[in-house]
């Protein structure tokens, strides 16, 4: 059953295992009560930086919590989208629902970090070690999926009817190729 599963979508499928029900639940918190959902644990930070440093009261900090809230979802369904077409064998083994995954892996490591810039200003321990943490299982994830490729196999092509000539596969990562002399 799992014979045609790469690493990177097995370490997608966790990273959004992960995304989906944490990050939803913040975005969720923040969408009912945008100042009360700022300031729990894992948008403190964020909270913190804005009325301490950028001095926002009232409406802008609603109005930021919600874009903030609006990337985590965004994050969340892009993490969606990839789980839906890495159920589909064809789109998995051809590497189809990477660009989901590479668009969730972006957004949350810019999310995550500038958290966790926040954060560290603020002071904000335990929530630093959080956004921390998620940006590296984000760009641990993004690792995995910019050199892990996905597999493709050779074509052949029939010249004439004696004659098969098989064309390889590209190199992976880039390696150089000995020139054969007839």
């Amino acid at each position: 059953m799992f014979t045609n599963w790469r690493i990177g979508s097995v370490n997608g499928a966790l990273l959004a295992a992960y995304f989906i029900p944490a990050w939803a639940l913040v975005a969720f918190n923040i969408i009912v009560a945008p100042v009360h959902g700022l300031y729990e644990r894992p948008s403190v930070a964020v909270a913190l930086y804005l009325s301490d440093h950028l001095q926002m009261a009232g409406m802008e900090t609603v109005r930021a919590a919600w874009l903030l809230a609006l990337g985590r979802l965004t994050v969340v369904a892009f993490f969606a989208i990839y789980l839906v077409l890495l159920c589909i064998p064809r789109i998995r083994r051809n590497g189809g629902s990477d660009e989901a995954l590479g668009i969730a892996l972006a957004i949350g490591s810019l999310i995550s970090f500038a958290s966790m810039v926040m954060a560290s200003k603020v002071g904000e321990m335990a929530a630093l070690r959080l956004h921390a943490t998620e940006l590296l299982l984000l760009l641990g994830a993004a690792i995995v999926v910019v050199i892990e490729r996905p597999e493709t196999a050779p074509k052949t092509v029939h010249t004439t009817v004696q004659e098969t000539v098989e064309i390889a596969a590209p190199l992976g990562l880039e390696q150089a190729e000995l020139l054969h002399n007839r």
